[in-house]
């Protein structure tokens, strides 16, 4: 946690995700559309999960550091999030339209999800099949627990079979996206700082 709090006090503004894939691919986006986020004074800060986002509120917020924030997190870590952001004095009884008003945005799922989503299954399979994997996703595609999934239910869990997948993808899902079709969270959590 260390190196993420360094990371993030001489900004201007700090975006909050939970990982690292979050992060490595907020970087990827912005360095495509030829934005230099550490000119401009913004530092994406994982918070090495979404459990910390009140010690990093406290950090940047206004009891803090006091600089412009944003985030990023997963459905599952929405409610975690907005008390967060109750507790550390940054609105009240806020619902999800209340909490984009402040710059913090929810992927529908995940990050996987969105980014799976947005390129479509047969252009992630494309990606994974460039990386040498996709004789790995098949395997795991027969498993008996990934019978009764959809296509992007595997494809997002094979995200996760092994360290460093998610953050390894998060960087090429997103070089293989065309720029109008960036997932909505991720492009307005960027439009935002």
């Amino acid at each position: 946690m260390g190196s993420a709090l360094g990371t993030g006090v001489n900004s201007r503004t700090v975006v909050l995700v939970e990982g690292i894939s979050d992060q490595v691919a907020l970087h990827a986006i912005a360095e495509r559309r030829g934005r230099d986020l550490d000119a401009d004074g913004i530092s994406i800060v994982a918070m090495q999960g979404a459990t910390n986002i009140g010690h990093f509120l406290e950090l940047f917020g206004p009891r803090g550091l006091a600089v412009g924030l944003g985030g990023l997190c997963d459905a599952g870590e929405e409610g975690m999030f907005r008390r967060g952001l109750e507790r550390a004095g940054i609105g009240r009884n806020l619902t999800r339209a209340d909490m984009e008003s402040l710059g913090f945005y929810v992927c529908v799922a995940d990050l996987e999800d969105e980014l799976i989503r947005s390129l479509g299954a047969a252009s992630v399979q494309d990606v994974i099949d460039a990386q040498g994997e996709l004789g790995s996703f098949r395997t795991m595609q027969k498993q008996p627990a990934q019978r009764g999934r959809t296509i992007d239910q595997q494809l997002r869990r094979f995200m996760g079979t092994r360290g460093g997948r998610k953050i390894r993808y998060a960087r090429l899902l997103v070089d293989a996206l065309e720029l109008t079709k960036v997932p909505r969270p991720l492009d307005r959590v960027l439009a935002h700082v």
